[in-house]
């Protein structure tokens, strides 16, 4: 199946397809926003907002009161969950789907992620915001500039042959090394706090992320034996990073790359550079609604609890259109971000190309 994809390029006006792009995307706002999906749930979220932390503080309790054993290895189990979904709760907040105040937001934000967490939300917001502006887009989106895995063909040549195999199998790598996530999650925030770029009640962060990590850790060594300490925070922090890249990874990873000099409308970009995952509401509370990932790059605002409502309607409506909508299994899913990221360490130059959909496009200036 081909689909032939108009786009606009620099120095090309474009203005019939980007009017209609914007005329499209414009009258499937006016039909969620009728729909009443756009509105807020207050109830919902207090009942997270009270829930979660309460289950954080009973898990510490219950931590204090297992004691030195290794049964609390069970224990690092549960924090890593409960710590993940608090992120995604977090996450809620910086899209602005808690409470119409920006302000009430901001700071739900900070408890929760620096307090609780141990993420800087200045750094996961500037980071998040150039994600969603241009998902998988080139030179734009930071989520395809990864350290140790090359997800486009712009990663530089191995040095080595060594390097070389390891790239053309890095697919294989790629859910180990989650288990670094973690680490990597912390550090990125003291890092964001500590330089000299702007970033908004710094000192706010900088106090709730050393209470958060400095006495969570201290914490650990307190109750626990050294050796026992190690491996429970080992096995929290490696956890934590699993569950939270499991959650992310299948949203854009194996969808088409965006080549720097193309842009598309705003429907199309965000629709065909993401993918939804199918599954019930279990599956929509595992991943904290990131499974209807081209419904919350459409609408970032809607309130978690409504993405299952919109996806039907926006699926029909990009059928309409004509706009690929692209949906899959959770573990076919991981699949395709496997196959495709081995393609992109065997060499494969086309950066356009889309595993799932089998699909060249055909980038085209009006």
């Amino acid at each position: 199946m081909s689909t032939d994809i108009r786009a606009t390029k620099p120095g090309t006006t474009g203005r019939g397809a980007g009017a209609r792009g914007v005329s499209e995307f414009t009258a499937l706002a006016h039909m969620i926003r009728d729909s009443g999906l756009m509105r807020r749930r207050y109830g919902y979220y207090w009942t997270k907002l009270i829930g979660l932390p309460l289950a954080l503080i009973a898990a510490l309790v219950a931590f204090v009161w297992i004691g030195d054993t290794w049964w609390q290895l069970f224990t690092a189990v549960g924090l890593a969950i409960l710590f993940t979904q608090i992120a995604m709760l977090g996450h809620d907040a910086a899209h602005r789907q808690i409470f119409v105040s920006g302000k009430w937001n901001d700071w739900i934000c900070l408890i929760i992620g620096d307090l609780f967490v141990g993420m800087s939300y200045g750094w996961w917001q500037h980071k998040h915001t150039r994600h969603h502006a241009n998902p998988n887009k080139l030179g734009a989106d930071p989520d395809i500039e990864l350290p140790v895995i090359a997800v486009t063909a712009e990663a530089p040549a191995p040095r080595s042959r060594l390097v070389g195999w390891l790239r053309a199998h890095q697919g294989l790598f790629f859910f180990p090394i989650l288990l670094l996530e973690g680490i990597s999650l912390h550090a990125s925030g003291i890092r964001r706090v500590s330089v000299r770029e702007r970033l908004d009640r710094r000192w706010i962060e900088i106090a709730f992320l050393g209470v958060r990590l400095v006495g969570f850790t201290v914490l650990v060594f307190v109750v626990l034996s050294p050796g026992i300490a190690f491996v429970f925070l080992a096995v929290q922090l490696g956890l934590f990073g699993v569950y939270m890249g499991m959650a992310f990874a299948p949203n854009h990873k194996g969808m088409p790359v965006v080549p720097r000099d193309v842009t598309f409308d705003f429907l199309r970009r965000q629709v065909m550079m993401s993918r939804n995952i199918r599954g019930n509401r279990f599956l929509d509370t595992v991943m904290g609604g990131l499974n209807y990932q081209i419904e919350h790059h459409l609408f970032p605002s809607m309130p978690r609890v409504h993405l299952r409502k919109a996806a039907p309607m926006i699926a029909a409506y990009c059928r309409e259109k004509g706009v690929p909508y692209t949906q899959t299994g959770l573990f076919a899913s991981y699949g395709i971000v496997v196959r495709y990221i081995n393609r992109v360490g065997l060499g494969e130059r086309d950066v356009f190309s889309c595993p799932l959909v089998e699909q060249r496009a055909q980038i085209a200036p009006v």
